[in-house]
């Protein structure tokens, strides 16, 4: 079965799960690494879960999974947190965390950086705007980012 498919199966069964306990589907992965199928699950809440979230979610979602039996390979089924330095991955993670400072990996350098660091100020068509200092605004293309990050700011 395709990656992109897994995932909107396993999407499609977790959103009731995680929603009857009260916490947010963040993402669902399918990756293969060594010899190694892993399924992981990322649920959030306004003040964080705990690990009685996770455990709820993945008892409820492995016993869904093993009923209707949609993947194919053996693989491990993990639930947990995205983070504190999470992947912002959809529209409306550009709309909750602005304000916060991000980090943007680029494919290709800008300004001889592949790393650019600022504070998200959204989205404008399909470019991600960051506050870089006092005067400068930067818009990146999303074409041109392979990944954009929370920064942890330790203090």
């Amino acid at each position: 079965m395709a990656k992109k498919r897994t995932v909107d199966i396993v999407e499609a069964f977790a959103l009731p799960i995680v929603e009857e306990n009260g916490v947010e589907l963040v993402d669902v992965e399918y990756i293969k690494e060594g010899q190694d199928w892993f399924l992981r699950v990322y649920i959030d809440k306004e003040n964080g879960i705990t690990l009685d979230d996770c455990q709820a979610v993945s008892e409820a979602l492995s016993k869904k999974l093993d009923e209707t039996d949609p993947i194919e390979e053996s693989y491990y089924l993990e639930v947990s947190s995205p983070g504190l330095d999470r992947e912002l991955k959809k529209d409306k993670d550009y709309e909750k965390f602005k304000g916060r400072m991000i980090q943007i990996s680029l494919y290709e350098p800008l300004d001889g950086k592949k790393m650019i660091e600022g504070e998200l100020l959204g989205l404008e068509g399909n470019a991600v705007v960051i506050k870089v200092d006092e005067r400068h605004n930067l818009e990146i293309p999303r074409e041109k980012i392979g990944k954009v990050k929370l920064a942890v700011i330790i203090e």
